[in-house]
């Protein structure tokens, strides 16, 4: 009732505004995005008092820190790329930095005939919609799986047959695919009878969540709104099957039929429909490719993943609720979860992404890593420790691996 009452007096407040007609647009824009996602009592940071930034606006930095930015930038498309650092270096606007970097590098912006100042509104708005205070679901997780896409759009088998479409949609699936993530799985949502949950029937619940609210920041932005309107919807449902295939649910569903296709040899790349399924499989490697980075920046993800889990585990706890798989920091150990989750969901996806392409120096790199970064969790799953501790500190020495230099720079 209490969201239900809220909820109208949002809209007779617009309606009011509209009447009006002499309000300035800002004002209208705050409410009309109050009006169009994720704005409820239970979900809102304007309503828990935290008023974030206005969209698109960016903190100057000083040349020093400008200049090592830039230098990075260079170098972004090397598997290396420390996205931590680059997020300090740009004062938290990684994600906007790096995209309007790659557009540029593409030439997205002249191609699509894009308004900068709606491109920088839109991309300042997916950054903001992202949670920072969540250790693993915030904006750099998102501009690094952004970083890992344009790595793998740049490998040869697929960069020949990509359109600038296909580019443009890799790229913005990449940087949305996670916008607005709660910091609890799905299972929660659906256990404690989330609205998003009901909205969305128990299927596919946050990813439908990250796309539904990635359209209403495209149309409010504007940025597609020069565009014919036939052009701008299959844009908008085509990045829908690009972040829902990011459930990782559906997980069997895209491996298996991967395989399948590799198996018979018909991949067909000239094919707008195979090249969707190849940025499908591109998005989900990028999604779960922690455990491919060299072992420094792996385990920062997977600290911060099993972070994470072990406060949806707090807050289960709290509420007396059954602890979800993974999320009891008593029982499942950092390394633990890192061994299943590269045992049962990494490996077996980057070994047939490894396949695909044919297979290339960066695949041959990321499978390498993967096999030290899970020989180095097996060995300290064997060390005496407690449960759900940090494994190391943050600026500990890197495992066996240490030194190995193999792969840094692989383009």
């Amino acid at each position: 009732d209490t969201q239900v009452h809220v909820n109208t007096q949002i809209k007779c407040l617009f309606d009011r505004i509209a009447q009006q007609g002499g309000v300035e647009s800002g004002t209208r824009r705050k409410v009309k995005r109050l009006l169009s996602f994720q704005r409820y009592c239970h979900d809102s940071r304007l309503l828990r008092g935290l008023v974030p930034c206005a969209p698109g606006s960016l903190h100057f930095l000083d040349d020093d820190y400008l200049g090592q930015a830039a230098h990075m930038l260079s170098k972004v498309g090397t598997w290396n790329f420390d996205i931590f650092l680059f997020d300090r270096l740009t004062n938290g606007n990684s994600l906007v930095t790096l995209m309007c970097h790659l557009f540029n590098v593409y030439d997205l912006v002249h191609h699509f005939q894009l308004d900068m100042v709606k491109l920088h509104r839109f991309l300042g708005m997916v950054q903001e919609d992202y949670h920072s205070h969540n250790p693993y679901h915030n904006a750099v997780h998102a501009a690094d799986v952004t970083q890992a896409m344009y790595c793998y759009l740049k490998e040869p088998r697929l960069a020949e047959q990509l359109s600038p479409l296909d580019v443009f949609l890799g790229l913005m699936a990449a940087a949305a695919h996670d916008v607005d993530h709660p910091g609890v799985n799905q299972p929660f949502l659906i256990k404690t009878k989330h609205h998003l949950a009901s909205l969305y029937q128990n299927t596919s619940v946050l990813e439908s969540h990250h796309w539904r609210s990635t359209v209403g920041m495209l149309r409010e932005s504007g940025l597609l709104s020069h565009l014919p309107a036939d052009m701008s919807q299959d844009i908008e449902q085509q990045l829908g099957s690009l972040i829902l295939a990011t459930d990782i649910s559906r997980q069997n569903e895209f491996l298996l039929t991967f395989r399948e296709h590799l198996d018979n040899q018909d991949l067909d790349l000239q094919l707008a429909s195979h090249r969707h399924f190849i940025l499908q499989i591109a998005l989900k490697c990028a999604d779960v490719c922690n455990p491919c980075r060299v072992w420094e920046l792996s385990r920062q993800w997977s600290e911060r993943v099993c972070e994470e889990f072990y406060r949806q585990g707090d807050l289960e706890r709290q509420f007396d609720l059954e602890i979800s798989p993974l999320c009891n920091q008593q029982a499942d150990s950092v390394p633990a979860v890192q061994i299943g989750f590269i045992s049962y969901i990494a490996e077996p996806l980057f070994e047939e992404w490894q396949r695909f392409t044919e297979p290339s120096a960066l695949s041959r790199t990321m499978l390498g890593h993967l096999h030290k970064n899970k020989a180095c969790w097996s060995s300290r799953r064997c060390a005496p420790s407690s449960p759900g501790t940090r494994t190391d500190s943050p600026d500990e020495e890197p495992g066996p691996e240490a030194g190995d230099e193999e792969g840094e720079d692989t383009p």
